[in-house]
Parts: structure tokens; C-alpha cells; sequence
């Protein structure tokens, strides 16, 4: 036997009786039935039984007690005591999964510490689960993704063209929650009621629940996979088509990516299940958007190239974006091949006059193309809006469930059925079962709280036709300006994003050129700047790293060119991207990037996986390391992921089918000397106890210096932020104006540099420190 070999291996690797010195036994065949059924004595030896000694956490070989237990030669009988030295590969352990300890470990960090992810608003969850309708028994109807696997996205595009009635596409799984929650609705809560969608709604036209932020937001906040999301939904709605929101060139990123990751990213989506790609670019910048729809096409899933709205064609006054502007880039769109038109109003800045209009025309030019029309009803005028599009002959309007509906979402799925109930335009929808719907959403609406813009938000507003702010960053902003500590400045906020938007050329603006505007806004108002001020000193401030990077030229060029000279103040020797951007960035070596990650985080990485850490390599990492840390989050109810369980609160956590943990919340201690609390637990029936740092209590031992204002070479931060990259250490010779140090706050990133000539004598920052506003971030000498 090996040294260090436990007393319970030895015993299973005695030799059984028929065994002698080297010999080989003969086969008896009775290995296997041994193992499964305890062979003729009747002493059962189960497999599984290690399994649960292991999830207990009992400290033994288990892992080579298993693979010796699957060995082949064992199972076959045919072992002498050369066995082990002949087989190596028992001593290669894999490392125990420890899924309960590592969410207990979760649950107690949340206990003591808060959520995990960034909280905006001081809200707790709802304490009532939200109603599940009941779901017949069987498979769920016939839908449209019937017809679209049967013909194809070309005999899909005829079918929605010479259907009868208005279809609708659901964006309650995607755009709805991410413009009145965050994006931070759970996969969990859209399992629940994805059934009932099946069984009720099979005469949609799509449900959109993928792509734009709910990606990044699924692993940077939610910690989990947003392809796992994609999987686990397509295996319970079978039956209607999913439509996600590809950023053309950007895929589901905010910069531009190698052209074969674009192209591989779609071949994946469609493999586990997308359907419909929405590709848009954030500029309407053709050369990205012809990307995307090829990319799309490759793939063979149905491409909807999306032209991005703003201005308003009814208004004549308003010249840059005219009606001529979209009928023209339509005429390019049709002829690159796109099986759908979409017109997507991100702002809701179609009036029903314009909508009149810009769809009719669009009719009469292309009589066979199903039009498409997506809007938010930010201003109140969403429904009126949508139905003069159907009257003016679009195919498919997007909605969203009654008490998902409104304000920065879609316009209300319950009046759009109501309204054309009986009448040409009738969407086959039954109202009551989007009543029940409703019901549903709006008790998962309270989980979230903490994340809904009605905190602040009471009502749309109409002057989203003045600052024309996209329904799905308007939350985004008012959270980052709340973290940023201008919450209630939300009304200087929005008068500067229009200032912002004229400075770099009246934009289009939709992710992410919506988020450089954004993010000059939230600059100006948090350094006091006018446009006038902003432009004057230029050459002098440190502009968010978004706003350098779109005017160096790395989402693509707007239409009408760059501003002067504000660009040319801002970049004065940066290099700029000629053209798309993408078209001159080499391939990535997707297997090179698969073998690193195998060496970081182990064999079981998914081609799915790779793909995220090509687009968010930072966001990836940091959500894996979480997972390895924290166990599977995912599979928590809402409100124990969000604020953990209360002190003898009893839950169960099912990890999988046919594995449930029972865990009770028991007791927590006071702080100790090392700024550590224990939490105790009751786990299927047995006690734990997690050791936990309080990191307030850790906070509130430290005090930060600020920055003095009046003595030169203090640097502050600018904004409230995580440090995300130190440039410099103690001792460099810095110029002015080179960068020092990078602040993150909600995604939006802010480059600080140096205003002056000189030396550091000192940083008093470190990499994922979290600063206040003026807190001293380095001193330069």
C-alpha cells in the first residue's frame, strides 16, 4: 500500500477472497453487482452514499475512494496489487464541487455584510412570492418558432407578412425589466412563469430575453450565466420564437469586437436556441450593421436589422434626421438581405403623426418586408403611438406585461389586446390570461424593489422629447447618478445630456453611444461645466475614458462626421480608428483563449464561457471567482440573494433535481478582535458555522484622507468609484495630462490624469479600493 494511504482505503483495496500475492483473480463478473446491489450477502454498497458523505463535509480520500470505484479494471475484477501503481490516474482528485458550504458561506456574507450586488435605493424585498397561474398538463401549443423550424427564416418572414391581425413581441424577459429595474431580474423569477407563457401566449411573435445589458448585468450583478439563462429557458418555451438585441459590430459589448468573435457568438446563440437578432448599431454606422446581419445570417437564424430613431420626421424644423435619412438607409438594409425591418424608437420619441408617416411610406416601398416597430412609453404616448403604426400597416409592435408596462418600458400589453380586440388588427392574445400575467409580474415587481425607478420616478415624462434619453438607460442613469451623489441634481443631470449630445454632433443614441453621452453629462454636472466651459477647456480635462474612445473612433463614425474642434482638443496625439473599427482588429485565437481559461478555472469550460471572457474578460473572471467562492447563487429565491435570511427563518435551496438542502438560519455572533462575526447554521439537520469579515465594521476602523483642494499635487477622485487600474507608482515622473489611475462607478468609466509637470511622491490607493468623492487618490511633487 501507498504511504499516507487512510485506513478506509487500505480496506477497500484489500485483496478479496480468490486473491493471492500478484496473480490475477478470473473475472467472476461479480464486481458491478456487488457495487449496485450488495451482491449475495445483501450488503449494499451505493455509490451515492460517498456523494452525501462528501456534501456533508466530512474530511476523507473520498475522491480516490471514487475513482477507484469507477475504474474499469475494478468494476471487471481483474485487479491484483499492482493496481494501484498501474493506475496513477486514481491519485488525479477532482476538486469537491462543496456547493452547500460555499452558499452557506454566501448567505452569511449577505447576513452580515449586505447585498453583494450594488444597491441603489434602501428597499427591501417584498416579503410575498409573487403567484404562479396554474399550467395544464401537457405540452404546450403550437407557435410561430413551429413555422420557423419547418421553413426557415425566409418562409418564417412570409408567414408574419401575410399573417392577419397585429403580432406582438414580450419584452417583459429583457427590455422591460432593464428600463424599470435595473436589468436585474433573476433567471429564477423567469423560470417560474415561463410555462405559463408557453401554455397561453403561443400566437406572440417573440419574446425578446436576451442580449443588450441583460448579459453583462446576468454575470457582473446577478452572478450567473446569461447562457445557462438562454438554455434553461428555451427548455421550457419550446414553442415561440426568442428574439434578442444584437449590438451589431459589439455583439453584446460596448466596443467593437475581432470580426470571428461577432460571427462565433451568433453561431452559439443560435445553437442554444436564439432565434430572432434584432442587430442595430448605435450610430446607424452601415459597415456595423452589415456586420451584424452577416454575422447573423451564418448562422441561419432570422436577422431583423433594427434602423435607431430619434429626431422626429414630422417635424420639418428637424433636418439632420429625415424622413429622406431613414427611407435611404432602409433602401441599404433590404438590400444587404434582412428578413425584418425593425424601426427602433429607444427614446419613444415617435408620435403617432410621425409613426404615420415613416411606416406608411416604408409600406409602400417595401409592400412584402415585415415591419417591425419597437418604442417605450417614457412620455405617456406608447399605445397611441403603437397602434398608428399598425394602422399604417407594420406587422409586429413590442409590449410588455400590463405591470411591467409604461413609463421607461413598453407600452402595455393589455391595451394593445384590448384596443384591437375585434377589429382587423385583433392579436389572438386572450385578455384574461394577461391579466393573470400581470398578477404574476407584478408580485416579482416587489422583490426588486431596490431597483425599481418608482422609488424616484413616479410618471413618465414628456421631456424625453427634449433630452431624448433612451428608455433603457434612463433608470441606468438616475442609479448612477444617485451612486455618484447627484441624485438630486437628476433635473441639472438631464439638461446636460442634452448640452452633451449637441457637443459631440447630435448622436443617435442607443448603447452604447447613449452611455458616452451619459457619461459627459454626469462629468459636467459633477464638475460644475457648461458646454461652453467644457468645450473651452478641453485640451485640459479628463474626459470619461467612453467619450475619448468614441471620439478616437472605436464604435464607429457618426453620421455627420466628429465634432471640431472639441475632437481634435480632446485627443490631441491619440491615435484614431480609420473606418470599422473592427476591420482592423486581428482575429482572437478563441482555443488559445479556451486553454487559458482551463488553466485558470479547471476543465469544465464551455465554448459558451469562452465567448464571455472574449467580450468581458474582467466581468468573467470576477464572476467566476465569485462562484468559486459563493457556490451556485442561482439557485436562491430572490429575496434570500438579495438581503439573506432572517434568524431562525427555515428555507430549502434545490440545487438540482432531486437535491434539496434544508438550512436554518440559527444565531450570529458579536465582532471579534479580528473584525470577524460567526454565523450559525442548521444544515440537514447538522451544525455549521461560517466565519465572516464584517467589512463595514473594517471600514469604520479606516478613514481615508481627502484630497486638500488648496495644496497643489493632491489628487482626488473626481466621482464616488471603484478602483479599477493604478498607472503609476511612487517615484515616476508624470506629465500633464498623462493618466494616473481609472475610476469605475456603474459601468461608466472615468480616466483621472495629471494636472501638472512633476513626480509621485506617494498613492494612497490600491487596485478594487472604493472611494468617496475627494478622497486623496495620490500626491505629486
Amino acid at each position: 500500500m501507498l504511504p499516507g494511504m487512510t485506513n478506509t482505503a487500505k480496506r477497500v483495496m484489500q485483496p478479496r477472497e480468490g486473491l493471492s500475492g500478484s496473480r490475477p483473480t478470473e473475472p467472476t463478473g461479480r464486481g458491478p453487482a456487488l457495487l449496485r446491489s450488495g451482491g449475495e450477502h445483501g450488503k449494499a454498497f451505493d455509490l451515492r452514499l460517498l456523494g452525501r458523505a462528501h456534501q456533508a463535509g466530512a474530511k476523507t480520500n473520498i475522491p480516490f475512494l471514487q475513482n477507484v470505484l469507477n475504474n474499469q479494471q475494478f468494476l471487471g475484477g481483474t485487479v491484483d496489487t499492482q493496481f494501484i501503481d498501474e493506475n496513477p490516474e486514481l491519485f488525479q482528485l477532482r476538486p469537491a464541487q462543496n456547493r452547500a458550504q460555499k452558499l452557506l458561506y454566501y448567505l452569511g456574507h449577505i447576513m452580515v455584510n449586505g447585498p453583494t450586488t450594488p444597491i441603489p435605493v434602501k428597499a427591501s424585498p417584498s416579503s410575498a412570492d409573487p403567484i404562479v397561474p396554474a399550467v395544464p398538463i401537457g405540452p404546450p401549443p403550437a407557435g410561430f418558432r413551429d413555422i420557423l423550424l419547418r421553413e426557415g427564416p425566409e418562409g418564417f418572414a412570409r408567414a408574419v407578412r401575410n399573417h392577419q391581425g397585429l403580432l406582438l413581441m414580450d419584452t417583459t424577459f429583457r427590455d422591460a425589466h432593464q428600463s424599470l429595474l435595473a436589468t436585474r431580474v433573476r433567471t429564477h423569477d423567469l423560470k417560474k412563469i415561463s410555462p405559463y407563457v408557453a401554455h397561453n401566449f403561443n400566437k406572440l411573435f417573440s419574446i425578446e430575453n436576451w442580449g443588450g445589458a441583460t448579459f453583462d448585468v446576468a454575470m457582473r450583478f446577478l452572478y450567473e450565466c446569461p447562457w445557462r439563462r438562454l438554455q434553461e429557458l428555451r427548455e421550457l418555451i419550446p414553442n415561440i420564437p426568442f428574439q434578442m438585441l444584437l449590438r451589431g459590430a459589439n455583439a453584446v459589448g460596448y466596443t467593437n469586437y475581432p470580426d470571428n468573435v461577432v460571427f462565433k457568438f451568433c453561431e452559439v446563440a443560435k445553437e442554444n436556441g436564439m432565434d430572432v437578432f434584432r442587430v442595430f448599431d448605435s450610430l446607424n454606422y452601415l459597415p456595423n450593421l452589415l456586420l451584424g446581419m452577416e454575422a447573423v445570417g451564418s448562422a441561419g437564424g432570422v436577422v431583423e436589422a433594427a434602423i435607431s430613431y430619434t429626431g422626429d420626421v414630422a417635424d420639418p424644423s428637424r433636418t439632420k434626421y429625415s424622413l429622406q435619412y431613414y427611407m435611404d438607409l432602409a433602401e441599404e438594409l433590404v438590400r444587404a438581405g434582412t428578413h425584418i425591418l425593425c424601426i427602433k424608437d429607444m427614446a419613444g420619441l415617435l408620435k403617432p403623426a410621425a409613426c404615420t408617416m415613416l411606416v406608411s411610406s416604408l409600406r409602400d416601398r417595401f409592400p412584402d418586408l415585415p415591419l417591425h416597430i419597437h418604442t417605450h412609453d417614457t412620455s405617456g404616448a406608447g399605445v397611441a403611438a403603437m397602434l398608428a403604426c399598425a394602422q399604417a400597416g407594420a406587422d409586429v409592435v413590442d409590449v410588455a406585461s400590463d405591470s411591467m408596462s409604461g413609463m421607461t418600458s413598453q407600452p402595455s400589453m393589455g391595451a394593445l389586446v384590448a384596443c384591437t380586440r375585434g377589429t382587423p388588427l385583433d392579436t389572438g392574445v386572450p385578455l384574461e390570461r394577461v391579466f393573470d400575467y400581470s398578477e404574476y409580474w407584478e408580485g416579482a415587481r416587489g422583490l426588486y424593489a431596490a431597483f425599481d425607478c418608482t422609488a424616484t420616478m413616479k410618471s413618465g415624462n414628456s421631456d424625453v422629447y427634449e433630452n431624448e434619453i433612451p428608455g433603457g438607460q434612463y433608470t441606468n442613469l438616475h442609479f448612477q447618478a444617485h451612486s455618484m451623489g447627484l441624485g438630486s441634481k437628476f433635473k441639472e443631470v438631464k439638461k446636460a445630456y442634452v448640452e452633451a449630445n449637441q457637443m459631440l454632433g447630435d448622436l443617435i443614441k442607443v448603447t452604447p453611444s447613449s452611455k458616452i453621452v451619459g457619461d459627459l453629462a454626469q462629468f459636467m454636472v459633477q464638475n460644475g461645466l457648461s458646454r461652453a466651459d467644457a468645450e473651452a477647456q478641453a485640451e485640459e480635462l479628463s474626459f470619461p475614458r467612453s467619450v475619448v474612445e468614441f471620439l478616437q473612433g472605436y464604435i464607429g463614425i457618426p453620421y455627420g462626421g466628429f465634432p471640431e474642434p472639441l475632437r481634435s482638443k480632446v485627443l490631441k496625439d491619440l491615435p484614431r480608428v480609420e473606418g470599422r473599427p473592427g476591420a482592423s482588429l486581428p482575429p482572437l485565437d478563441l482555443q488559445a483563449l479556451e486553454k487559458e481559461l482551463i488553466e485558470r478555472h479547471g476543465e469544465e469550460v464551455t465554448p459558451e464561457d469562452v465567448l464571455s471572457a472574449a467580450m468581458y474578460p474582467d466581468v468573467f473572471t470576477q464572476y467566476k471567482d465569485f462562484t468559486a467562492t459563493f457556490g451556485p447563487v442561482d439557485s436562491l429565491n430572490t429575496r434570500l440573494f438579495l438581503q439573506g435570511p432572517k434568524i431562525a427563518e427555515e428555507f430549502e435551496v434545490e440545487l438540482e433535481r432531486g437535491k434539496t438542502l434544508h438550512i436554518k438560519a440559527l444565531a450570529m455572533s458579536d465582532l471579534n478582535w479580528a473584525g470577524q462575526r460567526q454565523v450559525f447554521f442548521e444544515l440537514n439537520g447538522q451544525l455549521r458555522s461560517i466565519l465572516v469579515k464584517d467589512t463595514q465594521a473594517m471600514k469604520e476602523m479606516h478613514f481615508h484622507p481627502k484630497a486638500l483642494k488648496d495644496v497643489k499635487g493632491q489628487i482626488g477622485a473626481p466621482m464616488p468609484g471603484k478602483v479599477i487600474d493604478i498607472k503609476v507608482a511612487a517615484g515616476d515622473k508624470v506629465a500633464k495630462g498623462q493618466p494616473l489611475c481609472v475610476l469605475s462607478a456603474m459601468k461608466m468609466e472615468t480616466v483621472v490624469t495629471s494636472p501638472m509637470e512633476g513626480t509621485v511622491r506617494k498613492v494612497h490607493v490600491t487596485t478594487d479600493m472604493t472611494l468617496e468623492g475627494d478622497d486623496l487618490i495620490l500626491e505629486i511633487e
